[in-house]
């Protein structure tokens, strides 16, 4: 009897409350890990969200960034460009009152003694230069007078001095010159030395503009 008794316990089947107890389990249990694994994505998504939201905004602040520094050199490149052109400017309207300073001091010498010696001077300064066995010699109108055949000849012997070559000069037959100094030509018309103040000044404008550039620009402050 007691051996029946056991087998029948054996065979009883698992009542109603224990399976559903069992379903609730492994409901709760995979519920649990629905939302682990949600809370998972979501927290991925929210770090990539956030990375992807700093990434544009450091893109962005690049950008500024890049946009503000070519707007900077726009705008200096633009202050240089205004800053030279008005520096040329004021060189040239320097230059200018320069050279109108310049013909009229020696204007105010035509006549005296110095002046008898710088056009000596540039008489053989212009035959040296032209470097021609015979040459002729013009100036403006006020000038031609005081070239004397004395003058002329103490230029031949002073360039025969310094070259060791005999030359020839005598004053022109042509229209006086429009502007004060001398030009001398060859005798065949071929070659001249001009040896007139503005010219004169344009074979020295180089060395005028840097000499105002130095005047007005460099800083001879000492510390």
């Amino acid at each position: 009897m007691a051996k029946s008794h056991n087998q029948n316990s054996m065979n009883e089947k698992p009542d109603g409350a224990a399976i559903i107890s069992g379903i609730e389990s492994d409901a709760i249990s995979e519920e649990e890990q629905i939302v682990q694994e949600a809370q998972k994505q979501a927290d991925e998504k929210v770090k990539y969200n956030t990375k992807k939201v700093e990434s544009i905004i450091e893109e962005a602040q690049k950008n500024a960034l890049e946009q503000a520094e070519q707007a900077r050199k726009k705008i200096m490149s633009s202050l240089t460009l205004e800053l030279q052109r008005r520096s040329l400017n004021i060189r040239n309207d320097v230059i200018k009152d320069i050279q109108k300073s310049v013909e009229s001091k020696f204007e105010s010498m035509i006549g005296t003694d110095d002046y008898k010696k710088i056009l000596f001077d540039w008489i053989v300064e212009a035959l040296i230069g032209l470097d021609v066995p015979s040459a002729v010699i013009n100036a403006s109108q006020k000038e031609m007078p005081l070239i004397s055949d004395k003058m002329i000849s103490e230029a031949i012997e002073k360039v025969n001095k310094k070259t060791g070559k005999q030359v020839t000069l005598k004053l022109s037959d042509k229209p006086p010159l429009d502007f004060q100094g001398v030009v001398l030509t060859s005798e065949n018309g071929h070659m001249a030395y001009n040896n007139q103040i503005k010219t004169r000044m344009l074979r020295k404008e180089r060395e005028i503009r840097m000499a105002i550039y130095n005047a007005l620009f460099t800083d001879k402050r000492k510390d």
